[in-house]
């Protein structure tokens, strides 16, 4: 269905106030095709949108946005696990909490990790020690030209830190319509990251797995109902070994998390605490006090004070550290989606 109005400030959980020439609430496939082939047709770009809680507008919107509105949740079960069927357009904290109300482990380390579920493939979203890599069984995809459903299988998906090949070969012409998460009857608790690590292995549920994260996550992060941000800003940097060795050198206390190919991944928010970063403005836009990896709409923040704010960041991380931040928040232009990097150089 069309809205009459064309804000998209309802649309973006960093409530930045930009319009769309037209916003279209998509509840159906064939929706999502109408929306592509309107667009095509009076030749303006086109935005899918699920719950807007990774994007950054800079600007007015020149096109047509199609927000994913599909919903269901089909569970099938076999002697080892549950297999989830979900809709893009469902809540991917209300799907934790659904899976932990059932019975089925192994999202509670990914809950209140804000926007829907078609959203997390993309990112392939993570969090204390858990991604979705390591769930999903298959991606549902809709080319937007025919209609037609391309199933896409786990391994094929190219998933990577914050990446996959929904981010490449499927950005354009596509959008992502259901994904199928397999959780396995036999549990493992995962608690190498915050207070998880003072819970007991020998006792712990998922549910207080859950209740765990979802105290460090609302201790650390603004909630955009009241404070407008798209939760992470900056991606964690991964560096090669040699270059973690220097700084681990210079800062013995920064923390390092070796990865599988050898290479370092660091915390972003500790680089830009470092740097004493938290509180500094720009515009509306701040570092938030609590959680120098997450930037705010402060004060009626337009796209370019946020613009402006990440790339100060991104300046002095770089001058302190020689590491050089990366967003994992998407900018979205008149036209289209910019490389973020470019922007904030």
């Amino acid at each position: 269905m069309s809205r009459d109005i064309n804000s998209l400030k309802p649309f973006n959980t960093f409530g930045i106030d930009a319009n769309a020439r037209k916003i279209i609430l998509a509840e159906t496939a064939e929706q999502l095709c109408e929306a592509w082939h309107e667009s095509r047709s009076a030749a303006v770009p086109f935005l899918l949108l699920g719950e807007g809680s990774n994007v950054l507008f800079l600007e007015n919107f020149a096109g047509i946005v199609a927000v994913n509105r599909l919903k269901g949740i089909k569970v099938a079960e076999d002697d080892d696990a549950w297999s989830l069927h979900v809709a893009a357009g469902e809540n991917w904290h209300a799907l934790v909490e659904y899976s932990l109300k059932n019975g089925f482990s192994g999202l509670e380390n990914l809950a209140l990790i804000p926007g829907c579920v078609g959203s997390a493939p993309i990112q392939n979203i993570g969090a204390y020690g858990v991604e979705l890599n390591q769930i999903c069984e298959y991606v549902d995809v809709l080319n937007l030209n025919s209609g037609e459903i391309e199933h896409i299988r786990a391994e094929e998906c190219q998933f990577g830190y914050r990446d996959s090949v929904f981010k490449h070969h499927y950005r354009d012409g596509y959008a992502i319509v259901a994904v199928g998460l397999r959780l396995k009857k036999v549990w493992k608790p995962i608690m190498t990251y915050g207070d998880l690590t003072r819970l007991d292995p020998s006792t712990v549920t998922p549910q207080e797995i859950f209740d765990s994260v979802c105290q460090m996550r609302r201790s650390k992060l603004p909630d955009p109902q009241v404070t407008g941000n798209a939760g992470s800003f900056f991606k964690n940097p991964v560096i090669s070994a040699e270059q973690a060795a220097a700084i681990a050198a210079e800062f013995p206390q920064a923390p390092q998390y070796l990865q599988a190919n050898g290479q370092v991944k660091l915390a972003a928010g500790w680089l830009i605490d470092q740097c004493d970063l938290k509180g500094y403005g720009k515009g509306g836009a701040a570092v938030h006090r609590q959680q120098a990896l997450v930037i705010i709409n402060q004060q009626q923040a337009t796209g370019q004070d946020i613009v402006a704010l990440a790339h100060d960041v991104r300046q002095r991380v770089g001058e302190k550290f020689n590491v050089w931040l990366e967003p994992e928040v998407r900018f979205i232009g008149a036209t289209g989606e910019k490389n973020a990097v470019e922007v904030i150089a």
